[in-house]
């Protein structure tokens, strides 16, 4: 059976060990953010507890008495275990926190509906999403991980291919477009590049390689692509789509590709830092995992 211990309230040590290691009340006063008035009274509580004298108080100092000096290293060795423990217990939580950036619309329609699996199998792993068309410096230490839509190259960093990609046009069902005859009655979705790509996959690239004249379409246009999915789902016009943004849309029925041809996007790739920590690469794996899902699916 375990004897209780018995000591003294905690804060009486804390303020005789801060006194004593650093030889004023004063200076102890302000290293746990007191005043030397508190140091001073949780001290003699100590001593009348004990029923010995610790200091000696004189003008501007106080010494340590042989019962304080006993008692010094002792306390000083105790809280140097308790901050030894409580810094590798916050060194853990810091590195179980992964920064993963990448764009908006890969985050909202790609990253988002999946978190909660990730959660569920790596529940101690804090991770910061970072969404955003600008590149960070992942190499710099802006983030853990970064997954950026793309050709490359991507110098100083650990680059896996994610995810292929395409460009489909896709609508409505309720629209019921079924043939190209149909598209220059029909109003096309546009959305902006936030980056310039060399031959984009855009409306322009798709009506020349379609061989279709591209006339005098009525058009709607979005400074974010999540935004022209959702007017396409909610049967606002024809767009031309990422397949890896809107699989889960196609596979549901609320949109759908009525004619082709694709044409082929950048694609997405993971970054990560050499020598990045373990919680890193555990996101890594759980994201390259996921990719081969969807592959599969598809």
């Amino acid at each position: 059976m375990n004897t209780p211990r018995r000591l003294p309230p905690l804060s009486q040590l804390r303020a005789f060990e801060a006194a004593a290691r650093l030889g004023s009340f004063k200076r102890a006063a302000q290293e746990l953010s007191v005043t030397p008035a508190a140091i001073s009274h949780q001290v003699k509580a100590l001593e009348e507890q004990l029923g010995l004298a610790l200091f000696e108080r004189r003008t501007r100092q106080v010494v340590l008495t042989p019962p304080g000096r006993q008692l010094l290293p002792a306390l000083s060795a105790g809280f140097d275990t308790m901050a030894e423990a409580v810094a590798a217990l916050r060194a853990q939580r810091q590195a179980a926190s992964v920064t993963l950036s990448t764009t908006r619309a890969f985050m909202a329609q790609w990253l988002l509906p999946r978190l909660a699996a990730f959660r569920a199998r790596h529940p101690r792993i804090e991770l910061y999403l970072h969404a955003d068309e600008a590149p960070v410096d992942v190499a710099a230490g802006e983030a853990d991980l970064a997954i950026r839509y793309g050709t490359g190259p991507y110098p100083g960093l650990e680059a896996t291919r994610l995810l292929e990609d395409r460009y489909r046009v896709v609508c409505s069902p309720q629209l019921k477009i079924r043939a190209r005859r149909q598209l220059p009655q029909c109003t096309l979705i546009h959305f902006e590049w936030q980056r310039p790509w060399p031959d984009a996959p855009d409306w322009a690239r798709w009506h020349r390689e379609a061989g279709v004249p591209s006339g005098t379409s009525r058009g709607l246009r979005f400074s974010e692509e999540v935004h022209a999915i959702q007017a396409a789902i909610a049967g606002q016009g024809v767009a031309l789509l990422s397949d890896v943004l809107v699989q889960e849309e196609l596979r549901r029925g609320v949109l759908r590709v009525p004619f082709g041809p694709a044409l082929p996007g950048p694609g997405y790739w993971l970054l990560q830092r050499p020598g990045a920590g373990p919680a890193a690469r555990q996101v890594a794996r759980w994201l390259m995992r996921e990719a081969a899902r969807q592959r599969v699916a598809t």
